[in-house]
């Protein structure tokens, strides 16, 4: 009777490589560094990451949101360009949780991959610190997580998470919003992550060439180009000045993303002519044949935040905002609602 020596296998043998991953937590310990804001009581490294809440909050209430980057990941991959994902990650939560008021305080980020690509992984984490750097808040853990067979060679998958904080009493919650308030829009960097499989279907219908001059980038760039992060200048103008409402626009466009901020009665009357619609969204307009109507409910069309305040203010507060670099348009303003209209009407 023979016998056979058992093979001995280990965790590299199964595909996950933790010498990587060590490399990788090395690579990124000094841009998380670079985040660090007070509060923050222990970061990378432990199991956990504990941050105690300024004592200039007197009843803080604490905001959160979560989001990924989407099928923006594919074009990512397709360009081989992993540096500005990582900001598009932390805008999607740090201006979700912006307009009800709160200041991010720290973030948390997940990546998820088959085979860990160190440098790749490093570029990604490198633009998670610097979007939370824009933002001021603290990158303050997150989970790297190395999956043979459940994602395809060369890609990854983020997800991510923001914790801030509002002073109870001024909670953004649009219920100040009354008829005759102005609307205002502050310029979007680009499409920022959201529509990206129509966006990727219209570049497979129409085959362009990605490295070819556009608007003064190669079209790659301009589609990849991150999300802007809006939290420095809006905490600003809160303090400023009573800000009675703002609306993120993502998914959904401006139809469906302002009305999240509005009551009941009341409409958002929103005037298309009153910003020009950038180059890009023309570019993907002609090129997809797409309507008006998919295009404002689909993309920022060039509006990437809304802010609502009293219309004896909106002077003021477009000023502010253009001296501190955002470029911001009299986009529309609010009226009662009549009858079974929709509560947001480009006109």
């Amino acid at each position: 009777m023979s016998t056979s020596t058992p093979v001995s296998l280990s965790y590299a043998d199964a595909g996950v490589d933790m010498v990587a991953g060590d490399a990788l937590v090395d690579a990124i310990k000094p841009f998380a560094k670079r985040t660090m804001r007070e509060g923050v009581m222990a970061g990378i490294g432990g199991f956990g990451a504990m941050f105690e809440v300024s004592k200039k909050f007197k009843e803080p209430v604490l905001v959160s949101g979560t989001d990924g980057v989407g099928t923006k990941l594919k074009l990512a991959f397709h360009l081989n360009k992993h540096d500005t994902v990582g900001i598009d990650l932390v805008a999607m939560s740090v201006n979700d949780i912006l307009v009800q008021g709160a200041e991010p305080l720290f973030f948390l980020d997940y990546f998820a991959c088959g085979k860990l690509d160190v440098a790749a992984a490093t570029d990604v984490i490198k633009g998670i610190a610097y979007g939370c750097e824009q933002a001021g808040c603290a990158l303050i853990g997150g989970e790297t997580a190395e999956m043979p067979s459940m994602y395809p060679d060369g890609e990854y998958d983020l997800a991510g998470f923001a914790v801030g904080a509002v002073e109870k009493s001024k909670i953004i919650d649009g219920s100040k919003i009354q008829p005759g308030d102005v609307i205002l829009g502050l310029a979007s960097s680009g499409i920022h992550s959201n529509g990206f499989s129509l966006v990727r279907k219209i570049i497979e219908v129409a085959n362009p060439d990605l490295n070819a001059d556009f608007d003064g980038r190669t079209l790659g760039e301009a589609l990849m180009a991150p999300t802007r992060i809006y939290v420095k200048p809006l905490l600003a103008l809160m303090d400023s000045m009573e800000v009675k409402g703002m609306a993120h626009i993502t998914g959904g466009g401006l139809v469906e993303n302002v009305p999240r901020v509005l009551g009941d009665t009341l409409t958002a009357i929103l005037h298309k002519d009153a910003w020009q619609m950038p180059p890009l969204f023309s570019w993907l307009q002609q090129h997809g044949g797409v309507a008006d109507a998919e295009m404002h409910r689909v993309f920022n069309c060039g509006i990437g935040m809304v802010v609502i305040v009293a219309q004896d203010q909106a002077d003021a507060a477009m000023d502010q905002l253009a001296q501190a670099g955002e470029s911001v348009y009299r986009i529309g303003y609010i009226r009662n609602r009549e009858g079974n209209e929709h509560p947001a009407q480009v006109v």
